[in-house]
């Protein structure tokens, strides 16, 4: 039995798949998250780093008093949309788990701040206490945990540039409702591990900011990486579709690396799909692409950035 297998077997309950605020939920490690994370270009040594980091955050957390070195546990990653600041963060929860490893298994829940919001007076507020007062700590009762905060932004608004419109003291005591939770996470339970993800820093609520151990800003590709990138892409079409191998030429992926500058993660991915349709003539058939259908998708992609 795998190592894998073998933590899966061991007995730890997954949330309720209706449970309030929670977009999903598994157990670590997880050979999607796995991929995830090899999937993810990015400069050098950079992914090593925030592992290191997130790391040696849980293991002083665990043996140094939080009034010496008071850390939350929180990793806050930003960056543009696309540049995958949310694989990033599944990825590094399963790295997290293969690293440290434990008796019982982790787990990963993924939160959706979302469906927290309300547009009801108070309604916000108690469904945030309820998350972290209740859900989010009795998971953590159970054993180690990673938590996954996708758009922060949405739940711990910046509360100093809130309008007077739509309910602010709800907002304001939801924000509050949010940070009492993560203080008493960070306090009670120090193998609990929060990501979260933002693609606009300026609307967090500073409070936030200034929990979080590390805040990782997630670049652009940069020439490296958008050449590693399209490569990927390209050898996942041409697997199913031989036809366009062509792509895959050394001259052809340096010649798309180099146009595409500017462009993210997502939307290079986007473009080599966009090829196989550039043209009328291909007819959607994968297998008619051409490595001129890649630069035109491409120079499209980038004038609608």
């Amino acid at each position: 039995m795998s190592e894998t297998a073998r933590l899966h077997a061991l007995p730890r309950s997954l949330p309720d798949e209706s449970t309030q605020g929670i977009a999903d939920a598994r157990l670590l490690p997880d050979q999607e998250f796995r991929e995830a994370w090899s999937s993810i270009a990015l400069p050098t040594d950079m992914k090593e780093r925030m592992l290191r980091g997130a790391v040696a955050s849980i293991r002083l957390r665990q043996a140094v008093p939080f009034d010496a070195v008071p850390l939350h546990g929180i990793t806050l990653l930003t960056g543009a949309p696309g540049v995958g600041k949310t694989t990033v963060a599944r990825g590094l929860a399963d790295k997290i788990a293969r690293t440290l490893g434990s008796s019982t298994p982790w787990l990963f829940i993924e939160v959706d701040p979302h469906a927290l919001a309300s547009a009801s007076l108070g309604r916000s507020q108690r469904s945030v206490e309820a998350l972290f007062g209740t859900v989010i700590e009795e998971l953590a009762f159970a054993g180690p945990l990673v938590v996954l905060v996708d758009e922060v932004e949405t739940l711990l608004t910046d509360r100093a540039a809130l309008s007077m419109d739509a309910n602010p003291i709800d907002v304001h005591r939801a924000v509050d409702a949010a940070l009492v939770g993560l203080d008493r996470l960070a306090r009670r339970h120090t193998d609990v591990f929060v990501l979260a993800t933002s693609n606009f820093p300026d609307a967090i609520d500073p409070a936030l900011a200034s929990r979080a151990d590390n805040v990782i800003q997630v670049p652009l590709p940069d020439r490296s990486a958008r050449r590693w990138i399209l490569e990927h892409t390209v050898m996942a079409v041409a697997h199913a579709f031989p036809g366009a191998q062509s792509l895959a030429a050394a001259d052809a992926l340096d010649a798309a690396a180099e146009q595409a500058e500017g462009l993210d993660g997502r939307r290079l991915r986007k473009a080599v799909a966009a090829a196989c349709a550039y043209r009328p003539e291909t007819q959607g058939d994968p297998n008619r692409v051409t490595v001129q259908d890649l630069l035109g998708a491409i120079e499209h992609a980038r004038g609608t950035v």
